[in-house]
């Protein structure tokens, strides 16, 4: 089985760090193989910013980017740009507090979460990203949730006032996953 997954959105929005825990969690308790691979644009904040996390039982060649499974869209030039690149019966997670849009594709499933007015509410807009890590995971399963979490409490193992925060957000946004399944 091989998943891909874009997550696409602007610099700020925390889409490489989405990915990043998403694969290092993938690495670090499953045997699958896994591949991310990082696009920046011109600029770190407020420049586009995608990437690819391939997770595969079998060896992983490159993320080639034309065919996702999944597609996490941050922003509206992210839907309008990656939509084409998912595959029928694939599965759009929108970030509806900002994407307008409709996504014109009665082929696949969309799960929306207004991750970014989430987060404000939660008096941190820097956690809007592991709210729609939480939205992943809850409705994929592609990974346990608590091996994800256990990564994110990794990473963050510096900065300690930050866990209750992110912890929250992640449970926040596993509730909504499942809830839309």
């Amino acid at each position: 089985m091989e998943t891909n997954l874009c997550v696409a959105g602007f610099g700020g929005q925390g889409v490489m760090t989405l990915g990043k825990f998403l694969a290092q969690a993938t690495c670090d308790s499953t045997d699958k193989n896994v591949t991310f691979f990082p696009s920046y644009g011109a600029e770190q904040r407020g420049g586009t910013a995608n990437c690819f996390v391939v997770i595969s039982d079998e060896q992983v060649g490159a993320p080639l980017g034309d065919v996702m499974d999944d597609l996490i869209v941050m922003n509206g030039p992210s839907l309008a740009k990656f939509l084409p690149t998912l595959k029928e019966g694939g599965t759009l997670y929108i970030n509806s507090s900002i994407v307008d849009e409709p996504a014109d594709r009665p082929d696949v499933k969309v799960v929306k979460a207004p991750v970014t007015e989430m987060a404000l509410e939660m008096g941190n807009a820097k956690v809007l990203n592991v709210i729609m890590l939480g939205v992943y995971i809850g409705y994929s399963e592609v990974v346990s949730p608590e091996v994800v979490w256990g990564t994110i409490e990794h990473k963050l193992a510096s900065k300690t006032k930050l866990l209750p925060l992110n912890k929250d957000a992640f449970e926040k946004g596993l509730e909504i996953g499942r809830s839309q399944k």
